[in-house]
């Protein structure tokens, strides 16, 4: 018996942009469990904001912006960001009735007939017409590679598994990455450990001033630019650099935020740079970001040669039916929602066009 459901829209994905993408749909008419589905794979609302580290509380978080249609208010800026926007984004799917199905996980996304797409779930499979991809980036912490790296000693971790600065009290720490989360590690870790060091590909830019909607339009505009030649998405921080808060020039100024180049090799003790420069640590911390967490629509062969998959607006070239948000330049939480919207709107004119050819 053939146990395949069929919708007209799948959304992989209950994050800032999964959700955005559902609320747009629920607004233009279409019934969720009948027209759509929404599939999660965390156990609990809140997406990746559900899995970070405590110390990151809401007053710390840059740029969290509101669902569309549902404001964010009241807030206590001293509770973790884990729990405020975890308990909002759950009230959000009850306020809009979003039935998001959890623990879900999407094993692959294939051809079907008629011009459909399956998606192949541990929840059965789904037959649908067009695909809302939001799986962002958690999922796929990226993990650089150096000599000797296998001969540490101490312990590596990545971003993805910090949970707090206390456990590095009276450790000596190597913080890899010039990013924000590398900077917030490293303001975080410093009164608990007995040393920090922190070390970066490139010279780290701080940037002065307000990020107001010019400088974020040129920056979006960078990785968009990416994306649309088939490029790995670059983060918009890469683009505009890191802001200059209290907590950074303070940082600087106690030496904390004092960067080393990129080291050349890790040892069983630490690491060292080819002119003879070591550093003896307990603990490297790599805080080196994450990758698209796009694997389970490899079947569909979607990458270009470049490494990304080729995007206009939120639609994949290769593939109409296929529409990614929060990806690339919607990668920020504004961006996500606008790209929720873009994407059902093309959504729309698709099914009405009637069913789409198979991709070639």
């Amino acid at each position: 018996m053939d146990s395949t459901r069929e919708v007209e829209v799948v959304v992989v994905g209950a994050g800032q942009a999964g959700l955005s993408g559902a609320y747009h749909l629920r607004r233009t008419g279409f019934e969720p469990g009948r027209d759509f589905v929404v599939l999660d794979h965390s156990p609990g609302p809140g997406g990746a904001w559900q899995f970070r580290w405590r110390s990151l509380t809401y007053g710390k978080v840059h740029g969290m912006h509101a669902l569309p249609g549902m404001e964010l208010t009241d807030a206590d800026p001293a509770r973790p960001s884990s729990e405020v926007i975890a308990e909002y984004f759950a009230a959000y799917e009850r306020a809009f009735d979003l039935r998001v199905r959890r623990p879900v996980d999407v094993r692959a996304v294939r051809e079907g007939t008629a011009g459909r797409l399956l998606v192949d779930t541990s929840d059965g499979v789904w037959s649908t017409r067009a695909l809302i991809n939001a799986t962002g980036t958690w999922d796929r912490p990226f993990w650089p590679r150096y000599p000797g790296q296998e001969s540490f000693r101490g312990r590596q971790l990545h971003t993805a598994q910090y949970a707090g600065p206390e456990e590095f009290a009276g450790q000596r720490v190597i913080v890899v990455g010039g990013g924000a989360s590398g900077t917030q590690h490293l303001l975080e870790i410093a009164p608990y450990a007995a040393a920090t060091t922190w070390v970066t590909r490139r010279p780290p830019v701080f940037r002065e001033g307000p990020f107001d909607e010019n400088v974020g339009r040129a920056a979006v505009a960078l990785v968009e630019d990416r994306v649309r030649q088939g490029l790995p998405p670059r983060s918009v921080v890469s683009v505009t650099g890191l802001p200059l808060n209290d907590a950074v020039r303070q940082g600087l100024k106690d030496g904390v935020l004092d960067r080393r180049p990129m080291f050349d090799r890790v040892t069983p003790d630490g690491v060292e740079w080819t002119d003879g420069r070591r550093v003896t640590a307990d603990v490297i911390l790599w805080a080196t970001g994450f990758r698209a967490a796009l694997g389970h629509l490899a079947p569909l062969g979607l990458r270009e040669p470049g490494g990304g998959i080729r995007v206009e607006g939120t639609r994949a070239v290769a593939d109409p039916r296929v529409h990614l948000v929060g990806y690339g330049p919607s990668a920020s939480t504004v961006g996500a929602n606008r790209a929720g919207r873009a994407a059902v709107r093309d959504i729309r004119r698709l099914l009405a066009a009637g069913e789409p050819a198979a991709a070639a």
